[in-house]
């Protein structure tokens, strides 16, 4: 498996809405497992395929404790959420594109997901809390939508400046 670099703000390609995959191949299934190798080497919980300059609707999940549980990764190929609650929850969310950002969102607490896994077995997923909230944060990446647009312009701004500040300072080191 292959640590892949993770795209961040200010790349533009973080706004690029994702393309639906029309055949799992060999060569998917090869990205899905690498993306699952850079999500457990950055510590994420989830990673689409746009964060690695892949704009295919696909997106790996773990929200297993890795220090006390085996891992239980989750690979989705064109997901869907076909049923939100109405019932909210908030969680603080991070963003391996958005270094050192968190946001408070307000998401429906349970959705039922569509999607193709790695054998092409359509699948339904009804679920809540952290994995509900993780799916929801990747499907909006998929979409091109990040957790700063949950905020106000203001506050969008000034990390927006300051992600764009940090970009700088990785190219002149």
């Amino acid at each position: 498996m292959t640590k892949l670099e993770i795209i961040t703000m200010p790349d533009p390609i973080l706004r690029k809405t994702s393309e639906s995959v029309t055949h799992v191949s060999s060569d998917l299934l090869v990205l899905l497992d690498d993306m699952l190798e850079t999500m457990y080497r950055a510590s994420g919980i989830g990673l689409a395929g746009i964060q690695v300059a892949v704009p295919k609707r696909v997106l790996v999940v773990d929200v297993s404790d890795h220090e006390k549980e085996c891992p239980s990764p989750i690979c989705m190929i064109n997901p869907e959420i076909l049923y939100f609650s109405e019932r909210k929850g908030v969680y603080e969310e991070g963003c391996l594109s958005l270094p050192e950002t968190r946001v408070e969102i307000e998401r429906p607490s349970e959705i039922t997901v569509s999607y193709i896994d790695r054998d092409e077995s359509v699948r339904e997923l009804t679920t809540s809390g952290l994995l509900s909230t993780v799916i929801q944060h990747e499907i909006n990446h998929l979409d091109g939508k990040l957790i700063i647009d949950y905020l106000s312009s203001l506050k969008r701004d000034i990390v927006i400046r300051r992600l764009k500040k940090m970009a700088r300072a990785r190219e002149d080191f």
